[in-house]
């Protein structure tokens, strides 16, 4: 996988296995934020964590990015997931640094250190003109995460029933942060 086995200051990033369902199932229990991401909530939270991961490994095998596993370096829990993801956005194929975590470690920073790692990725190693992210307008943690990562909302459309902002920052723009 294109990130797999890279780390930042806290995380190691990997591809997704088949056993991280037991870990993922913990996001769709008593999380507010399932209706920001259009999750069915009839499903039982061990459905809709194989259906995600199986979307991932439908991603990997196109060779359209996917979420990759976040795991702590020092205490080897699983925090979540990241990653670049290939989207049709207005028509348009678009690459979206999307980011979920675990609730039990919201508000720590990984999401934002995972971000900007995926961030830097794009623009270092895919020789992309502008990343985006898609986030639901009610949805205030994942838009200061996107603020953080040097993005600005670039418009507000419906995707897939949600109203959401598109957030981007350009390669240019990301050069000028990295001064």
């Amino acid at each position: 996988m294109y990130a797999h086995g890279k780390t930042t200051d806290r995380i190691l990033i990997r591809k997704l296995e088949e056993s991280d369902v037991e870990f993922w199932k913990d996001f769709f229990i008593e999380n507010p934020f399932l209706p920001y991401l259009g999750i069915d909530e009839t499903k039982s939270p061990e459905q809709n964590a194989h259906e995600w991961i199986e979307l991932q490994f439908k991603r990997y095998a196109e060779k359209r990015y996917g979420h990759h596993a976040l795991v702590n370096k020092e205490s080897g829990e699983f925090l979540g997931m990241s990653g670049l993801l290939t989207q049709t956005i207005e028509d348009k194929q678009e690459i979206e640094i999307g980011y979920s975590l675990l609730p039990k470690f919201w508000g720590k920073g990984y999401a934002s250190e995972a971000a900007q790692f995926f961030r830097d990725f794009g623009f270092e190693h895919k020789n992309l003109d502008h990343i985006i992210s898609v986030i639901d307008i009610r949805n205030t943690a994942s838009q200061k995460v996107a603020v953080r990562n040097g993005m600005f909302i670039d418009r507000q459309i419906k995707y897939f029933d949600l109203d959401v902002y598109i957030y981007q920052v350009t390669k240019e723009e990301w050069k000028k942060l990295k001064v």
